[in-house]
This record gives structure tokens, sequence and C-alpha cells, in this order.
């Protein structure tokens, strides 16, 4: 077993986590870049493909490309991977700057009177009524129309991400939680958002993120593919076939996100807004979605025991860790298939709490890997500096490394 240590240098206090395009748009239980980063100057040496298997918003896929390293992501919510494709594949700053200036132009016109008989199709879909007012409906309405009207695609994402963000920030939802939980009366009374200056603000501001990264990108030709493949299903061999990734940094969930981090409801009015399908339905997707029907048993003890410890006090929810727990050994082991000999894989992970009883993780993911053919190197544990998580996680904060006995594969995690 590999070594286990406490190292304060991986808290990164006081940095800036939103420079480049990581300013583009907020998302629950981010991996903050300077991770990502450390982790790939670390681990990357001479690698030529970055593999994230629940890519989020694509901070490791970002900072791959910054280093002229190849990336694919994939993830099943749709408005990540918009976000993450607008992150690593911007649109020409001229084509940009034209559209901006346009847009400034066309709302102008309606902040000022000079458009007169404001009208645009505000979207039907449930519960449109208890999020937003009919004003603020209108107005995203008509941004909305801008934006479709776009013809370049990389500019039509680029809009589409701040117009997310737009939506948020206007509805009557609670924004300091990732749950979707809706303003009180009180609150609803005082709340006059203006919608124009928020995407505004908004599209200045991505667009001084995506000048930094193209600097800094330089004469970097790496590139990024975003997929919705779902590794607990399988790995599509046209896409990674075995053996081909040199390196894994990635975030995967705490558990499922009913119960946990709510990806799904995060995104869920932005979905509904930009027209994805099944925008309801994101979190019944992800990893331990389902409630496991029966109980379980991995023949890994440390899992088993917590288990039964939960079970002892609530069977339901231990039925929830069970389904998590069998999708994520699933990914694992699709995963595991992928990776180059030698190859690295870094998971920044976080442990959590159920009916009081601590979930480890960072020892379940050792298990499972190492059953796998992957030997552990290294744990460190860090503290996570202001970090938003439901109190009921309480989540840990440790980095872990593996290295193959089978096929000396290296593996490396790291432990929010």
């Amino acid at each position: 077993m590999g070594k286990k240590l406490i190292d304060t240098s991986w808290d990164f206090k006081n940095e800036d986590t939103k420079g480049y395009t990581h300013c583009f748009h907020s998302y629950p239980a981010m991996m903050i870049p300077q991770v990502a980063s450390r982790l790939i100057e670390k681990y990357s040496k001479k690698s030529k493909l970055l593999f994230d298997p629940y890519c989020g918003t694509g901070t490791s896929l970002v900072e791959a490309n910054l280093r002229n390293i190849n990336a694919i992501g994939t993830d099943l919510n749709p408005l990540a991977r918009l976000i993450t494709k607008a992150k690593t594949t911007p649109p020409n700053i001229k084509t940009l700057d034209l559209y901006l200036k346009d847009f400034n132009d066309t709302i102008f016109g309606y902040r000022f009177g000079i458009k007169s008989n404001i009208s645009a199709e505000v979207p039907d879909f449930q519960n449109i009524n208890y999020w937003f007012s009919k004003d603020v409906q209108l107005q995203l309405a008509i941004i909305k129309e801008y934006i479709e009207k776009i013809d370049d695609l990389l500019t039509r994402n680029f809009f589409k991400v701040a117009f997310s963000e737009t939506v948020r920030k206007s509805s009557w939802t609670v924004n300091s939680e990732f749950k979707l939980l809706r303003m009180s009366s009180r609150q609803i009374e005082g709340f006059n958002p203006d919608v124009f200056g928020i995407i505004e603000f908004k599209l200045s501001q991505n667009r001084n993120g995506l000048v930094s990264y193209l600097k800094a990108k330089n004469n970097s030709k790496a590139v990024t593919e975003v997929y919705s493949f779902n590794t607990v299903e399988n790995i599509p061999e046209e896409v990674l076939p075995e053996a081909s990734v040199d390196l894994v940094v990635t975030s995967p969930p705490y558990g499922d996100s009913r119960t946990t981090v709510a990806y799904g409801q995060f995104s869920r009015l932005a979905n509904q807004w930009l027209n994805f399908e099944n925008a309801s339905n994101v979190d019944n997707e992800l990893m331990g979605g389902k409630r496991a029907q029966n109980i379980h048993h991995f023949d890994i003890d440390i899992l088993d025991e917590t288990i039964e410890r939960i079970g002892n006090k609530d069977e339901k929810r231990s039925k929830d860790v069970i389904a998590f727990f069998k999708d994520y050994e699933f990914s694992i082991k699709n995963i595991s298939k992928v990776i180059k000999r030698k190859g690295h894989v870094c998971y920044v992970v976080g442990n959590r709490r159920v009916k009081s009883v601590t979930i480890p993780t960072a020892e379940i993911t050792r298990e499972f890997f190492e059953k796998y053919g992957f030997r552990h190197k290294e744990t460190i544990m860090r503290n996570i500096p202001n970090k938003r998580m439901p109190l009921e996680n309480s989540p840990s904060n440790i980095i872990v490394s593996y290295e193959s006995n089978l096929c000396k594969k290296s593996k490396h995690f790291f432990l929010k």
C-alpha cells in the first residue's frame, strides 16, 4: 500500500479559481483548476490524451488543452456538456465581437424604447410561472430569440452559456443552494432582477476569460471532444479504444444526485429554457439514480460493513448507497480498460455521511481499482477553502494514488 499524508500545499487558499474560461459558469462541487493543473503537471509527462469520465463543466479538459494535451470528456447533463464545449472550443473573437456589439445595440433599443411593441414567444414548460415573473419570462424569451438566430455555432454556444447563468440569477430560486428552492414570498416581493444587465455583464466577463484562455493556450493545437455516453454502461470503442488513454483527471459524484449534490436540479431551469430533452430527469440518469431493490454484497469488507451499519438505521438509505456504489464499480471497471500501460488516473473524491455513518469513499475507491489491477501509490488529505457542500455530506479531503500490479498502470486518487 502507498503512503498517506496531509499536504496543505494542495489547499490553494486565496487562489483565483475563475481564471481563463473557468469563469464561464458556476456548477455544483467543481474541482478547482489549480488541483487539475497540478495533477496534470505531475502525472502527464508525455501524455497525448486525457480522459474525464465525469467531466462536468470541463475543468480538467481546459487545463489539458492549455498544455497541448488532447482531451475527451463525457457527462450525462446536457448543460454541463454545453458549458464544456464553450470553454474548450472558442469562437473566433472577431465574429464574437460583431455579435456582442449587435446584441448590446439591440438590448439598448429595448431599454430606451427605441424598439417598441416588445414581443417574443415564451416557452411553455411545467412550473415556469412558479419560478419566473411574467416580466422576466418576456425578457428571457427576447434574449433566447436573439441567440437562436446566431448563425455561428460556437458563438451561439458562448451566448447560451451566459444565458444559462442569467436564467438562474433572474429566477425565484435561492441561488446560494444547488437544489431547487424557491424564495420566500417576502424575498420575491423585493426581487426585481435586471435581466438584460445580468447577461450583458456575463457576456463581457466571459469574453475576458476567453481572451486570456486563448493567450495562455498560445500555440497549443490540442482539441477537446465532449460526449454523452454513460461509463457505467460502456465506453464506446470507436471513441476510446482499449489502452488508449494516458491520463485520467476527474472528480466523480459523492453519491447519488438525489441525496447529495443535485446536478440535475441545479441545471433544470436552464435545461428547460434551452429546450434540452429530459431536463427534469437528469438526476435519475446519473450514478445511483435508481434505488437498488435488494441488498447487495460487494465482497469488500469496508463497504459491506458500512452498508450494514446504515441499513441497521434505515434500509431505504442503505439501498441508495448500494445503488451508487454498484454503478460506481461498473464505471471504474470500464474506465480501467481504456488506460494505457503505465498510464495514470487521478480521482478527486470526497467521503460523505449517511445516517451519521461516514462512507469512506477513498478506501472504497482504492478497493475497486485494486480489484481491477491497480496498485495504490499515494493518499493526500487537503482542506477545501470556502467549499459549498450540503452539511449532511461532510466531505473529507484526500488524494489517493495507485499503480497496477497486473499491467503496470498507475492510479492517483485525490480526495476533495
